[in-house]
């Protein structure tokens, strides 16, 4: 059997991930050109393959991909989003700028996934996906899964992963002494577990299915608004594939891949300056022509979203957001742990303090009939969550090396 170290060989990979990296250190002027190469290459080769395109829209990264596409590359695609699962004044952007707005799947009920029904089954989305999948495998053992668990307990691997000791597979410590408790008795261990469920899943119920089934229907591939530089697991995969990616079951374009933050901030400025200066009534009045909005919608005066409040620069020229860093759905703990107070759940509170309420004690029901929410996961992760509070040490937020 090949290993996987023995087909990134063979590939190329370890060469096209270098050359990749070495994009990512170029300057803007170069990054948002070679963006537009890439999204206009994207579409003519799709145009050949007889497919549509359409970008799938989120948050502003993405926001800001489908205003460039339009606005200075030339692309006249739809917008596709699960909208109905973003912040409030995110929506209010979407419907401004004409994204079409897929609901989550329905249940086998007849009724649609919602947010507390995926996290009631399948458990609370923390920390990031990655580790959130590790541990539902901890929390749902299988024969099927044994050598993977077990990997991520030791970080010993089998024949696939090469033989290796202390591999990535394995949990970071901080995060083995909270949930590596379902293998104490396999592994000889002596690790805690919780009495909650954490997965996944909800993305795939939610955004990810639905959209993928809309771009089925419509014989359309996605334009994503992904960057290598945010990490995680699509860093890899980004930088191996590249911007632009036809493979025999994904077909992908993601034009921004090199960017770092600074940059998609800058364009942001540059796109939102447009919009203050002609683009919002353009968008206006098509919203009107096609029915889309009423003339009595209130366009809202920025593209930047007021979750995120304003683009300002620091004395040393560093953009930043004054508000949300990062934003996705309301009641998601991905990356929570790594954020400054007042995080996402705090500015919740203040956007939306019956939402916040809801969220932190009473979506969910333990095996007692008794409510539960986000409160108790965080305590038990050790990040907090009292607006009271804020400023304090709040049990402390975690590094980077936590994330991992």
């Amino acid at each position: 059997m090949e290993s996987v170290q023995e087909r990134m060989k063979r590939i190329g990979a370890y060469e096209k991930i270098a050359s990749f990296m070495q994009k990512e250190k170029q300057d803007y002027s170069f990054k948002r050109k070679y963006a537009q190469i890439r999204a206009e290459e994207f579409r003519s080769e799709c145009d050949k393959r007889g497919l549509n395109c359409h970008v799938s829209v989120g948050g502003l990264d993405s926001i800001i991909l489908y205003m460039f596409l339009h606005e200075v590359c030339g692309i006249d695609v739809p917008g596709v989003s699960a909208s109905t699962l973003e912040d409030r004044s995110i929506q209010r952007v979407h419907k401004a700028i004409g994204i079409i707005n897929v609901p989550p799947l329905m249940r086998e009920d007849g009724t649609r996934w919602t947010k507390p029904k995926v996290i009631q089954e399948f458990g609370f989305p923390v920390i990031s996906k990655e580790i959130a999948g590790k541990i539902e495998l901890l929390q749902n053992p299988t024969e099927k899964n044994k050598t993977v668990r077990h990997a991520i307990i030791t970080g010993e691997t089998g024949e696939y992963g090469g033989w290796q000791k202390n591999s990535k597979m394995q949990l970071n410590q901080r995060w083995l002494k909270l949930f590596g408790g379902y293998e104490n008795e396999t592994e000889g261990c002596d690790f805690q577990k919780p009495d909650f469920l954490v997965s996944a899943k909800c993305c795939y119920y939610l955004k990810e299915k639905n959209c993928d089934d809309w771009g089925k229907e419509h014989n359309s591939v996605p334009y994503l608004g992904l960057m290598a530089s945010e990490g995680g697991r699509r860093a890899k995969s980004l930088r191996m594939n590249g911007c632009n990616y036809f493979g025999a079951s994904t077909i992908r374009s993601a034009p921004f891949a090199i960017f770092h933050r600074q940059d998609i901030l800058s364009l942001a400025l540059e796109m939102d300056d447009l919009w203050k200066n002609g683009l919002k009534e353009k968008y206006q009045d098509a919203g009107i022509k096609e029915g889309r909005i009423s003339e009595c919608f209130q366009m809202p005066d920025s593209l930047i979203p007021e979750i995120y409040g304003t683009i300002e620069k620091k004395p040393d020229g560093t953009l930043y957001t004054t508000k949300a860093q990062r934003t996705g759905c309301s009641m998601c703990g991905f990356g929570i742990h790594m954020e400054k107070r007042p995080h996402r759940f705090d500015l919740l509170y203040e956007s939306n303090p019956k939402e916040w309420d809801y969220l932190m004690f009473h979506m969910c029901k333990d095996k007692d009939g008794n409510d539960y929410g986000w409160a108790k996961v965080l305590d038990y992760i050790g990040v907090g969550w009292d607006p009271t509070t804020i400023g304090g040490n709040c049990k402390g937020q975690m590094s980077l090396e936590d994330f991992m």
